[in-house]
């Protein structure tokens, strides 16, 4: 009788390219999933409705999986420092593996799992997966980490990338009685709907859920956008990006599958423009993996700024302003289109995220971790690492050698939304107002009655000075 391992999944819900598993499957094939809703983690308050809806979508794809191999996806809803360890205990499982997380509450809590595995005789395994290089293995010459993004990426990039493991050809399941032990153990098979953990969704989703919606995904991206990449990616109207983060953070495709693909476009195409569209994706992988290393080695970052210039900045943090922000009504048209394009259907272009963060901060003078929940709390692909990153990359306070980054929303709609198409696809109130003053936000206030629409609630210009005048203070009192 081979021996049970179960496969604890959290952010990689795929059989393909999943090292843990691959690791797993080299000692048995007797391989069950687990996954584990955490209400530790359901019951934060940065949890997006959508995120809920597209996580049960990868999981009856994970399920259906495991079924076609000849295993199955056991479901628990409790602590998993204590229900963990129990129904590896009830099950006679010889070990427990899963692929590790760099995140502050996971990395406890897997300490604790595999504290309490090791005490019970139980084998905890643990690999890295979700990442093309450990934290650990990137490394400035002194072995500190990296804190700047371009000497990170010239040292990842010149490291060997592995190749994709092999989905498992056959896997084993529980027998009858073992499945009744786990039914016994408060496993379940049926999942709940988002409804019932407490997160209604009733809009579509916006991409599709599941490990092979994933790879077609990448397939229809690297046959279509890949290789002009470069220089569509910036344009919200248009389909140039890939739309693969939400697949990335819950791991329904893998990073190496997404870097093999890339890397086997690179060898068919010859033009040079086509080679730094391919480049410049992957750059923006490694902008992803920057982000979880730095969340690894400072994991403070998810309490505060890395620069410490903004410790105790003096925020305005007005609320009106704030609401008008979430709401998509602060008069800025391309500010507005975002926002409603995140609340409509919970994701957002990533050069209007640099365009809103900046507005938050820079125009609205808000604190950025309002932001960063907002969004957290509304985002299809909310991650930790890349969310608290860009964020604070977009305040200014983050891991960025330029520290006063502002952008200006009318001269970003006019390079990257000139015809104003993807204003008026999100403001549809303002569609047939003039294309020049969609683009610069200068709508006579007679127009935003007419429309329904609102004036500016601040004026960009004076918010910028503003901004610059508080920014040199608190640096000047640091010295």
């Amino acid at each position: 009788m081979p021996e049970l391992i179960l496969f604890w999944h959290r952010r990689d819900l795929r059989l393909t390219d999943n090292w843990g598993i691959s690791q797993a499957f080299q000692r048995s094939p007797k391989i069950v999933g687990l996954f584990c809703f955490d209400p530790n983690l359901l019951e934060q308050d940065d949890v997006a409705p959508v995120r809920i809806a597209y996580l049960l979508g990868c999981l009856q794809s994970l399920q259906a999986s495991y079924q076609a191999l000849g295993s199955q996806l056991l479901l628990l809803q409790a602590d998993p420092v204590q229900a963990i360890p129990a129904i590896a205990t009830t099950l006679g499982a010889t070990g427990v593996a899963w692929n590790r997380d760099v995140e502050p509450y996971a990395r406890s809590r897997d300490a604790q799992v595999a504290a309490a595995l090791q005490a019970r005789g139980i084998t905890a395994s643990q690999t890295w997966d979700h990442l093309m290089h450990p934290p650990d293995a990137i490394t400035t010459a002194t072995g500190t980490p990296y804190t700047v993004y371009t000497p990170f990426w010239k040292n990842w990039s010149s490291h060997p990338k592995a190749t994709p493991s092999d989905r498992p050809a056959c896997l084993q399941g529980l027998t009858a009685a073992e499945q009744d032990l786990a039914d016994q153990s408060g496993c379940f098979t049926q999942l709940p709907t988002a409804q019932a953990l407490g997160f209604p969704w009733a809009g579509e989703l916006l991409i599709e859920p599941g490990e092979g919606a994933a790879q077609r995904m990448l397939n229809a991206f690297c046959d279509r956008a890949l290789t002009s990449y470069a220089e569509q990616r910036n344009f919200p109207g248009i389909a140039g990006t890939s739309q693969l983060s939400a697949a990335l953070k819950l791991g329904a495709i893998g990073i190496r599958t997404l870097w093999q693909a890339a890397s086997e476009v690179a060898t068919q195409v010859r033009s040079e423009e086509a080679l730094i569209s391919i480049r410049t994706w992957q750059q923006e992988l490694a902008w992803r993996e920057f982000y979880h290393h730095a969340l690894y080695h400072f994991p403070e970052l998810t309490q505060g700024p890395y620069n410490r210039i903004f410790a105790d900045f003096p925020w305005q943090n007005n609320e009106d302003h704030f609401e008008a922000w979430c709401a998509g009504r602060t008069g800025y048209p391309i500010v507005d289109a975002a926002m409603r394009q995140l609340n409509e259907t919970g994701w957002m272009h990533n050069r209007c995220r640099m365009i809103v963060a900046s507005f938050l901060t820079k125009d609205l003078l808000i604190d950025w971790q309002w932001g960063e929940k907002y969004f957290m709390q509304h985002l299809i692909d909310g991650d930790l690492a890349p969310n608290n990153g860009g964020w604070q990359w977009s305040a200014s306070c983050g891991m960025d050698p330029k520290p006063l980054r502002i952008f200006n929303p009318a001269s970003q709609a006019s390079k990257f939304d000139p015809e104003a198409d993807y204003i008026r696809q999100w403001l549809p109130e303002l569609r047939s107002v003039d294309t020049a003053a969609l683009v610069t936000g200068k709508i006579e206030p007679g127009e935003c009655d007419r429309w329904g629409y609102v004036t500016p609630i601040v004026d960009h210009h004076q918010q910028q000075q503003r901004f610059k005048d508080l920014y040199q203070r608190q640096k000047n009192r640091q010295g």
